[in-house]
């Protein structure tokens, strides 16, 4: 019936409104009571498309938990933000000839019109804005701390590069090779910049995850993240035609050391051996090539394909440091540059990816560690 109609809109704005006037979800100052608490979900950015379900979704969570612990007696503390600042905002200033700061605020004004018309219980005195100099000035103060103590620096690495945006773009914003934000095709670009050197304090960030009641499987993604390994590096060096033997070498790095007798190859990233050609190394046609076509895919897409391995043989041999073996070194793309020292020695044996490698070129297989109660029949 029309008159058991309930006018949504209606009665959430009127309430709105009343919260609004009394300031209902705002924090004093100077809150010193030990159960305070303090929640702040991930600042948007704020396009001109205003608010999707997954922001919504997100706020949503965050509002039930902060409304949970208010009704436990807690005093709660919920801000919220703008992550407004950088080249999408820049570029789309330059497109439609307009002051960044001019469509950044227009923008804003939606999502925080659309965040109120849900009902998140926001602390709107503390809302801030990444753009905003009273909040960027923090940001470049922690970035000076991190240079002068030896935290920032600046090296060359392959970055995924969208010519539109004019943006580096991390793996997870490339979508089959394209931008996800303008679906432009990504190039593979090396370019200097600045990094900070998260694996300082690997240690601590690793055994600390131990420590917070997290999901099992985000703990997992984070010490992944970390990739926090214990092992050793070790140098194997080269025989490389028409070339003193032992002149270079290749460091590898490896967490079973107790297998480096059943090394029977070594594979190289296209990065390291890009940086071999560039210092003069005369390698095949094949080699270039297959250089050249891996460097143009981004590691997400040469990882996703690393269920069908490829490698090119470089000519180049391996000498093993504990038996002297040589063994044939292969360029192979799911061997990533930034990941340990972009080589890796190959144990078919006993490394399922190296066995998967070996078994499709035909390289050999040497078993070297096996259970001490093996059978004479497993043995042999």
């Amino acid at each position: 019936m029309k008159g058991n109609s309930y006018d949504h809109k209606k009665i959430e704005s009127k309430w709105q409104k009343i919260w609004e006037e009394q300031k209902l979800y705002q924090t004093p100052e100077g809150v010193t009571q030990k159960n305070k608490f303090y929640i702040l979900p991930q600042l948007p950015y704020p396009s001109g498309e205003g608010l999707h379900v997954g922001h919504a979704e997100v706020y949503t969570a965050c509002d039930i938990y902060a409304r949970f612990q208010r009704m436990n007696g807690k005093k709660v503390l919920q801000v919220i933000g703008w992550d407004a600042f950088g080249l999408p905002a820049e570029n789309f200033a330059i497109k439609n000839n307009v002051h960044p700061r001019i469509n950044t605020n227009k923008a804003i004004d939606n999502f925080r019109n659309q965040i109120k018309s849900l009902g998140i219980s926001v602390d709107w005195s503390r809302e801030v804005g990444s753009h905003n100099p009273d909040y960027y000035k923090w940001t470049q103060w922690f970035f000076l701390l991190f240079y002068e103590r030896g935290l920032a620096y600046r090296k060359k690495q392959k970055v995924n590069w969208c010519p539109s945006c004019k943006t580096v773009l991390a793996n997870e914003q490339v979508v089959d090779g394209k931008c996800e934000r303008c679906a432009t095709e990504i190039e593979q670009r090396e370019m200097e910049q600045w990094y900070l050197k998260i694996t300082e304090y690997a240690d601590r960030l690793y055994d600390d995850l131990d420590k917070i009641d997290w999901p099992k499987e985000t703990i997992r993604r984070q010490k992944e993240w970390i990739g926090k390994k214990k092992g050793a590096e070790i140098t194997f060096n080269l025989s490389v035609p028409g070339q003193k033997e032992g002149k270079h070498g290749v460091n590898v790095f490896t967490t079973r050391l107790d297998t480096i007798f059943g090394v029977t190859f070594v594979t190289v990233s296209p990065e390291v051996a890009k940086k071999w050609l560039d210092v003069g190394w005369q390698a095949t046609d094949e080699v270039k090539k297959y250089v050249e076509d891996s460097l143009s895919r981004t590691d997400k897409e040469r990882m996703a394909g690393a269920g069908d391995k490829t490698g090119v043989f470089t000519e180049v041999y391996a000498i093993n440091p504990v038996n002297q073996e040589k063994v044939p070194v292969w360029v192979a793309d799911y061997v990533l540059g930034d990941v340990g020292t972009g080589a890796v020695m190959g144990v078919p044996a006993h490394d399922e990816r190296d066995f998967e490698f070996a078994k499709k070129y035909n390289l050999p297989i040497k078993v070297v560690v096996m259970p001490f109660m093996a059978s004479k029949n497993e043995k042999n």
